[in-house]
């Protein structure tokens, strides 16, 4: 029990910083293409990547009368799917960080950064 204590505790220290990217657009390929570009170039600078994890896809869905006054049974039905990637960089550099400022990624995906 406390090797693996210790194990765990030497994985931290060797961690000192993490950079973590939340990815969420509408469109599953929009968002797969945006995860490779941010994984090639954080691996071109010399940083460790974990990811990209997929998270739940959160599903919206919406009920709407297809009449306004007569017919009121006969309804339509939409929905909206966000999906969802994470990216931890581990141990990034001063290189990583100005190219992921510079990196020009598709509409529609919205990116959160924590470091």
């Amino acid at each position: 029990m406390a090797v693996l204590k210790k194990k765990e505790m030497a994985k931290e220290k060797d961690v000192k910083s993490k950079i973590r990217i939340r990815l969420r657009a509408y469109d599953h390929k929009v968002i797969d293409t945006s995860a490779r570009q941010i994984i090639d170039t954080a691996l071109r600078h010399g940083s460790e990547v974990a990811g990209p994890t997929p998270l739940p896809t959160e599903i919206k869905k919406y009920t709407v009368n297809r009449s306004t006054f007569v017919h009121n049974k006969s309804k339509e039905q939409y929905e909206i799917r966000i999906h969802k990637r994470i990216i931890d960089i581990l141990n990034p550099g001063a290189k990583v960080l100005d190219a992921l400022r510079n990196l020009t990624l598709p509409t529609g995906v919205n990116i959160e950064i924590k470091m």
